[in-house]
């Protein structure tokens, strides 16, 4: 990675699509692809190996994240949420299809929120547990039935949305309650399910906020929970702050809240002691450092705009464009004031 004139190698992923890819805990290469049919999570142990299909279910997988433990999977399925179970919404979906009336009844907003209709389903989680083969074994647990709500959001959510604490026993997931309030409210909460057997109970976590809260991440040691948090009810083009909570008290504490940016997606340090976010800064979107102990918030890079980045040993690969360049990967040292080298 930080030698520009290696030349990439292609996966033997890429070879019917893949997206979504990210490392787990266990030293493999996940992605979401549809080359069995369907979005599925799959898994690569090395750039030579064959990929094993992880997930089999019955419907697309939209999101996922792997527990820490590298044991378990969770990922966001479009379900009917008065259904029994998965293969009931499955069924269900399949008896909607075949009718021969197109008509749709609504007693509630959204009908359509931007360019997406309502089709009645909700973005609902469900965890299976991994084998030693890699692959997801077990009757999928249903662990937000009973939420009346979508995780992650529709129409823009993605993973970021929700995380496995970090000894993989819940989840912790963003979403708004729907109700007859939906679309004029930004109150998303964090919530916490009840283990993983989907008892139907959760825990608000941020119910002290009634404006958005999103984008949880576990500190290495497990700690303290950093999120994105806005203040003002009903504004959904409010700052995020960042806020960070005592896992075990509940205690909550902002940290740059005299810094007039938005921060993005949130990474902890592997010492615990700094986040790095990426925020839009007089025209650009640059990667900055966030000290957890006094807020102090240093930038990293200069003009241009982070749309990714993924820490190393060493520093940071990101992708990178601007006015006057298409997107390339580039490498950054987490201190030095040089410029980003160039991958790509």
């Amino acid at each position: 990675l930080t030698t520009p004139d290696t030349a990439p190698r292609r996966l033997a992923i890429s070879d019917q699509g893949a997206n979504t890819a990210r490392w787990g805990g266990d030293g493999n290469l996940y992605f979401l692809s549809g080359k069995s049919g369907a979005s599925q999570v799959w898994r690569v142990a090395s750039p030579t190996s064959a990929p094993v299909q992880v997930t089999n279910l019955p419907t697309d997988v939209n999101a996922y994240r792997i527990s820490p433990t590298g044991d378990k999977v969770a990922v966001s399925l479009a379900v009917y949420p008065n259904a029994a179970d998965l293969n009931a919404s499955v069924q269900q979906g399949k008896a909607i299809a075949e009718q021969k009336t197109t008509g749709q009844v609504y007693d509630r907003m959204f009908v359509r929120h931007w360019d997406t209709w309502n089709d009645h389903t909700q973005n609902h989680l469900f965890v299976q547990s991994i084998g030693r083969d890699g692959k997801a074994t077990g009757t999928p647990s249903w662990i937000t039935k009973g939420f009346d709500g979508d995780t992650p959001s529709k129409p823009f959510g993605d993973e970021s949305e929700f995380v496995f604490t970090p000894a993989g026993d819940a989840v912790v997931f963003s979403a708004r309650l729907a109700g007859q309030t939906e679309p004029w409210s930004t109150n998303f909460d964090l919530w916490k399910t009840n283990g993983l057997s989907g008892d139907g109970t959760f825990t608000n976590l941020t119910d002290d906020n009634d404006a958005w809260d999103t984008g949880p991440v576990f500190s290495p040691d497990g700690r303290t929970l950093a999120y994105r948090a806005m203040a003002r009810p009903g504004f959904e083009a409010d700052r995020y702050q960042i806020v960070l909570m005592d896992v075990e008290t509940g205690q909550k504490r902002e940290i740059a809240s005299n810094w007039d940016r938005s921060a993005d997606t949130l990474q902890w340090s592997r010492d615990g002691q700094t986040l790095y976010t990426t925020a839009g800064d007089v025209g650009s979107t640059k990667l900055f450092s966030v000290d957890t102990r006094n807020g102090v918030v240093t930038p990293i890079t200069g003009a241009g705009h982070v749309s990714a980045f993924q820490q190393t040993p060493s520093g940071f690969v990101l992708a990178q464009d601007s006015l006057k360049a298409p997107s390339d990967l580039y490498f950054k040292t987490f201190l030095g004031r040089e410029m980003p080298l160039r991958l790509t």
